[in-house]
């Protein structure tokens, strides 16, 4: 079901993005495994570097979920980034250890944020974490990129050139994912909206067709028993004859109403079949039909429209759909509807939309089956069979 993928998206791209923690918490556990074995760092400092990085996971872990909904405020940017920072001068800033720390927090700290200031952030993070990465690679305390250092130009030169590039790239790899994200939040926004749309629609055309049918009888029922109320004191023959043309005009109006109800309740199958393509195409589901050369007999057409309306409602609510084919078929013996699409839901058949068991009983009154299940294909089918008479089928 939509629903269900908006939420698993959702999982995933959170994941996505505590990925950056987790390779953090791996390169600094990994390099101070190996200063500690060298004695560049001392366990006290290991520690409170740890302590902080633990409080800094806190930080990062709350904005991941903030940036997926209401956004990170100003003041979480500072502080987890003031944090980062200090994580990383206390644990020693080796640019492949405890230096990625920074890193970490420009990869969330720049969604949510303007091109330019992201630009900025990583224009900061660069300037401010090249001196201390530079100072600890000529300290000797990050052995793994330089051993021996020529010139403190030379340090200075290759540490800004990594900062420079890190913080050129980290900005924009998690806003990738989460602009996916967002991108798959509007479009089912748009979907259910379409659903709605289409609702108030249908409803819009059952008042217009009970004012267009109804609305004239009684405006004149109106009209006229204003009438017999006026003449009943001075002319009762003739207030006799008004009421009796209100009886009539009643009876109409409750014909006329009855007629516009029960056209309603009698779906046409032609007409349901562009109408839903329509609306599927509309919501960017691809709709094709394969129809038979031969009308559906009626008995059966009108189930059949009301099957079409259901499942493609539930296409639009409770499906990713991007296809949906529509095939209408017949014989002597029988008649078949199936509605594929490539949206699979993840749920029971039973929760996909109450409205099934609802077709499930029209189709029984007929005779005749529904079933809508997952095919291993990754596809959702809905198929209706009905039998049919030899007289019917000709």
């Amino acid at each position: 079901m939509v629903a269900d993928g908006l939420r698993g998206a959702r999982r995933g791209v959170r994941w996505v993005l505590i990925g950056t923690l987790i390779l953090t918490w791996f390169l600094a556990v990994l390099t101070s495994a190996g200063a500690l074995g060298l004695g560049i760092l001392a366990w006290q400092r290991a520690l409170l570097a740890v302590a902080g990085l633990v409080v800094f996971s806190v930080f990062f872990i709350r904005m991941t979920g903030a940036v997926l909904s209401h956004g990170i405020s100003r003041r979480e940017r500072a502080v987890s980034g003031a944090l980062a920072l200090a994580v990383m001068v206390t644990g020693g800033a080796q640019m492949t250890g405890w230096g990625f720390v920074p890193l970490a927090w420009l990869s969330i700290a720049a969604i949510g944020v303007s091109r330019k200031s992201a630009v900025l952030l990583g224009a900061g993070t660069a300037v401010v974490v090249t001196p201390p990465a530079v100072f600890a690679t000529l300290a000797g305390s990050d052995p793994a990129f330089f051993s021996e250092v020529p010139s403190t130009v030379g340090a200075a030169v290759g540490v800004g050139f990594y900062y420079v590039m890190m913080c050129a790239l980290f900005p924009w790899t998690n806003r990738l994912w989460v602009w996916i994200w967002r991108l798959a939040e509007e479009a089912h926004a748009g979907r259910e909206a379409q659903a709605r749309l289409a609702v108030a629609e249908e409803r819009l055309r059952f008042a217009r067709d009970l004012h267009d049918m109804v609305g004239h009888q009684l405006s004149a029922i109106a009209v006229k028993s204003e009438l017999a109320v006026r003449l009943s004191a001075a002319d009762a023959d003739a207030a006799k004859d008004e009421m009796a043309e209100v009886r009539g005009l009643a009876r109409t109006a409750l014909r006329e109403l009855r007629e516009t109800v029960r056209g309603y309740r009698r779906l046409d199958l032609g007409a349901e079949l562009a109408t839903v393509r329509g609306v599927l195409e509309a919501a960017g589901v691809s709709c094709r039909l394969h129809l038979p050369y031969r009308e559906v007999p009626e008995g059966v057409a009108p189930v059949f429209a009301w099957v079409i309306r259901e499942a493609a409602t539930n296409v639009l609510r409770h499906s990713s759909a991007s296809r949906c084919d529509i095939t209408v078929r017949h014989s002597e013996e029988e008649a078949v509807l199936e509605v594929r699409n490539d949206g699979v839901a993840r749920r029971a058949v039973e929760d996909v939309g109450s409205g099934l068991a609802g077709l499930g009983e029209r189709l029984a009154a007929v005779g005749g089956t529904l079933d809508a299940r997952p095919t291993g294909a990754g596809e959702f089918v809905l198929r209706a069979v009905a039998p049919l008479s030899a007289e019917a089928g000709t």
